[in-house]
């Protein structure tokens, strides 16, 4: 195998570059994306992303959940497309936010962690000014641009939404789990639920109007500035990204959802999720704009199951949240717009690095031209169920790749399971491989019988990597007295 070490030497051990390569212009075209126009048949369709924090693969009743009921949900993945292969850029919070928004890799936006994975309340980096993202790309079309719920992507004023092309933000700015009062600890995630155990600020665009936010009722909240948003922009396209705060542990629900659930108190804030999700769908309804509305709902990285019954389920997949594994990866993906969208069960390669390249496509933005995006195109899926471009998927954590998909083959090169120190990081003397079409769970290796797979899918990963060298952390950056 000695691709194989070249590969981890070379990827993995070396020192960190921040040499940048020059970008070879069919990477920058992205098959040509930068000069898609709309449909004519609709003039600059709306679009919200509906953005789960921590929902599992298994945590749908329309993806096999036995005992939660999402019909609102259920409702726009039979009348739109159900994704069944979609993933995620990051198997945690801010790499995967970042990658969604600018349809980049995190190792390209500065979002490949050194020593952490996401952004803390005493970090000093965040997304970087100089990336542009959907909301930006946009502004430049007319859109009214607002985001409600979790940004993750820098609290301080230089990084906060409003400067990253949101005309609005009503949220919280990081994690609901951190700010704790008495110290991060099981007891008081997976006990009672009590606001004052965690100091986390609710903001309205720059200014923090309440501390501790009342999580209780945060879904609610949000859900109804959700509705405002589209209610006084309804005459204007627009773009809402709408992630929610739920189902992040500690877990809260308003008091009318409380008991409603088989599946206990994650059913409960399930139950409330859903609610919201068909309060979005039927105003756009009501104000006749649904046809007219491409809305996506997906998830930031699997469920956290070291939370136990507080956290959610991958289904079949192998772990969870943290882990280059499925169940950290692969996520729900539920495209929706009447008329537009072909309705189907969609198998093909998708990933939320994808949405950028479709909504430019959809609303005739332009693609940003000057950097590599990693997303691609997916309206001929969507509108007319064709073959989609997408055949491989890069699996980083960290600065490292520790597993790469290619079309039904995904071979692991590293492995370590969520947070644990006892889970250790393995770096594997010889790869994994498995087929995930046939084998989802990752339970039978393949890579003895196909050896010029694995060389396949080493040579895929060292191509992408002369393109992506380790770059600085802006996760890292923090006062003088953390270092």
């Amino acid at each position: 195998m000695r691709l194989y070490r070249l590969f981890t030497a070379s990827l993995f051990l070396a020192a960190i570059s921040c040499a940048q390569p020059k970008i070879p212009k069919e990477l920058i075209q992205n098959d040509g994306l930068s000069s898609a126009k709309a449909p004519t048949a609709i003039e600059k369709p709306n679009v919200i992303i509906i953005f789960m924090d921590d929902l599992g693969y298994g945590d749908l009743s329309s993806y096999g959940h036995p005992t939660i009921k999402t019909p609102n949900i259920d409702r726009l993945a039979s009348e739109g497309q159900k994704w069944t292969n979609f993933y995620t850029a990051s198997s945690v919070c801010s790499p995967s936010r970042g990658a969604l928004l600018t349809g980049r890799y995190p190792i390209r936006i500065g979002l490949g962690g050194i020593k952490e994975r996401v952004f803390f309340p005493k970090s000093m980096g965040g997304l970087p000014a100089s990336e542009i993202t959907i909301a930006e790309m946009l502004k430049e079309e007319g859109y009214k641009t607002g985001i409600i719920g979790k940004w993750h992507l820098g609290h301080l004023p230089e990084y906060l939404p409003t400067r990253q092309g949101f005309d609005t933000y009503y949220g919280i700015p990081y994690s609901n789990d951190m700010d704790a009062v008495k110290g991060w600890n099981l007891t008081n995630l997976l006990g009672v639920p009590d606001i004052n155990k965690w100091n986390v600020p609710l903001m309205e665009n720059e200014s923090i109007i309440e501390r501790p936010a009342d999580q209780t009722s945060i879904t609610k909240r949000y859900t109804e500035k959700a509705v405002e948003f589209i209610e006084n922009h309804q005459a204007d396209p627009f773009f809402l990204y709408f992630p929610h705060t739920m189902v992040h542990t500690p877990l809260f629900a308003y008091e009318d959802f409380l008991g409603t659930s088989e599946r206990g108190f994650f059913g409960d804030v399930m139950n409330e999720v859903d609610w919201s999700v068909g309060q979005v769908i039927s105003t756009l309804e009501r104000l006749e704009i649904d046809r007219k509305t491409l809305v996506v709902f997906t998830s930031d990285n699997g469920p956290w199951l070291m939370m136990r019954d507080h956290g959610g389920s991958p289904g079949l997949l192998r772990e969870g949240k943290g882990t280059t594994w499925e169940g950290g990866m692969r996520v729900p993906g539920i495209f929706y717009m009447p008329g537009t969208v072909t309705p189907g069960t969609i198998t093909d390669l998708g990933s939320t690095l994808d949405l950028l390249p479709t909504i430019a496509k959809l609303t005739g933005a332009q693609v940003p031209q000057d950097r590599i995006i990693d997303g691609y195109d997916l309206t001929p899926v969507l509108q007319e169920k064709r073959k989609g471009n997408r055949n491989h998927m890069i699996f980083y954590r960290k600065q490292d790749i520790y597993a790469v998909r290619k079309e039904d083959y995904k071979a692991h090169f590293i492995t370590e399971s969520s947070y644990k120190a006892d889970n250790g990081r393995q770096e594997l003397e010889a790869p994994l491989l498995y087929n995930v079409n046939h084998d989802p769970s990752e339970r039978y290796d393949h890579a003895a019988q196909m050896p010029e797979k694995i060389e396949e899918i080493i040579q895929l990963a060292i191509s992408h990597r002369n393109d992506a060298p380790n770059m600085y952390s802006e996760m890292d950056k923090y006062p003088e007295e953390k270092n």
